[in-house]
């Protein structure tokens, strides 16, 4: 895997970590972590941008962070699930899988 996209997973790694963390976070230290992950995630997004179409990867990591905020409500919050919601998450992870293989290679995944 490219070094750019694996920035951009890691960047919707962080992106879940951030999105979690507006909603939970209630005192100074995670507050500060949630800030740091978004920054984090923000410059990871960015820094692979420069090399990838910046709408793919914009999908990609909007979908992933997406994906993986449900499951971690699903994991870490006991939020209800359903069949329908499972399928809804696979059939985005399907969509963003699609864009991330039909995107242009970089000069270093075709070499």
């Amino acid at each position: 895997m490219d070094k750019n996209w694996a920035s951009v997973g890691l960047a919707a790694l962080f992106e879940v970590g951030w999105v979690i963390g507006m909603k939970h976070a209630e005192g100074v230290l995670e507050i500060g972590g949630t800030v740091i992950a978004i920054i984090v995630s923000f410059y990871l997004m960015i820094r692979a941008s420069r090399a990838l179409p910046v709408g793919t990867v914009y999908a990609v990591f909007v979908g992933l962070g997406t994906a993986g905020t449900v499951v971690a409500e699903l994991v870490l919050f006991d939020a209800p699930a359903n069949v329908l919601k499972i399928l809804l998450i696979g059939t985005l992870l399907a969509g963003v899988t699609g864009l991330k293989l039909l995107s242009p290679k970089t000069k270093k995944e075709a070499g």
